[in-house]
């Protein structure tokens, strides 16, 4: 089907915000990617579900993204849908010590609600950024926590359209992986059990480690965040840096200076000079020591 007839096919179905030929770097932290045919940005569940069923069902090709702060995506663009899950759909509501919210939300806005309820257990995921969707999918963590740590429930959308809510137990939960990427999950809505603490005392929490991602992660940039996974008894940043790669360029690509695990966005940087930069790293570090360095971020588009 041509984009242009999906695209009023889509309008008049009602999932939510539809956008024709949308910029990626408009949607990635990047600030890179080529344009997606047909964007759409759901603002209820059944959006979600009822958008995902319709492109099965006719067989059209469609991504499911988040805050895009792990995607590197192509210069050429995306064809067919990308379904963008994130600011329209993103509640949260607070009952005792548990927090329940929609997948669109950003991990920010739940560490403030955690804050403003006096509940612990969330600090290590307070400044990381990216949706609460994308989080559950790679069991994203940082500083000695994981998604695993607070999750209780989480409800997806299964392969053949069905809604399950799934236990914690139940989610493969493990390094930078899960059954959402197992089974081609979609994450609809999370609740995590936390604790009641200190309020000071997790403010004070929050702020260290707010202080310790500012002075070590090149954030003054755009970039993907890590982008090779840590390799078993190694550091990828350490074996980057002892290969003699830090602050090496490529046009506007440039290995931060300040974290050799981050790549940066120097102004106009393209897919292919971030690309040509991961595989120049992976060469030498190969190379040099034996080791091949698996990128963490996912890499997207036609």
């Amino acid at each position: 089907m041509e984009k242009e007839k999906l695209y009023e096919q889509f309008k008049q179905l009602n999932f939510g915000e539809v956008l024709l030929d949308e910029p990626m770097k408009n949607h990635t932290s990047f600030k890179i990617g080529g344009p997606a045919d047909i964007m759409i940005i759901p603002k209820r569940e059944e959006d979600i579900v009822e958008s995902i069923k319709f492109c099965r069902n006719n067989n059209i090709k469609y991504f499911v993204m988040g805050n895009g702060t792990n995607l590197l995506v192509k210069d050429s663009g995306i064809r067919g849908v990308v379904i963008k899950i994130g600011k329209d759909y993103d509640k949260i509501d607070v009952v005792d010590d548990r927090i329940i919210c929609q997948s669109g939300a950003l991990l920010s806005i739940v560490g403030k609600k955690a804050l403003e309820n006096s509940l612990t257990g969330f600090e290590f995921a307070s400044g990381i950024p990216g949706t609460v969707g994308g989080a559950i999918a790679m069991n994203a963590g940082a500083y000695g926590g994981e998604m695993k740590d607070i999750v209780s429930k989480v409800q997806v959308l299964d392969k053949e359209n069905n809604i399950l809510e799934l236990e914690k137990e139940q989610m493969n939960f493990r390094h930078r992986g899960s059954r959402v990427v197992d089974d081609e999950l979609i994450v609809l809505a999370v609740e995590f059990q936390l604790k009641k603490g200190d309020y000071s005392i997790i403010e004070q929490e929050m702020k260290d480690l707010a202080y310790k991602r500012k002075s070590k992660q090149p954030l003054e940039y755009p970039s993907g965040g890590s982008v090779f996974k840590r390799p078993i008894g190694h550091y990828a940043s350490k074996l980057i840096d002892d290969a003699g790669l830090k602050g090496l360029r490529f046009r506007d690509a440039q290995v931060s200076e300040k974290h050799c695990g981050f790549i940066i966005n120097k102004g106009n940087a393209t897919f292919e000079d971030v690309f040509t930069l991961i595989k120049t790293v992976q060469k030498v570090v190969r190379d040099k020591f034996d080791i091949l360095l698996e990128p963490e971020i996912k890499i997207i588009g036609d």
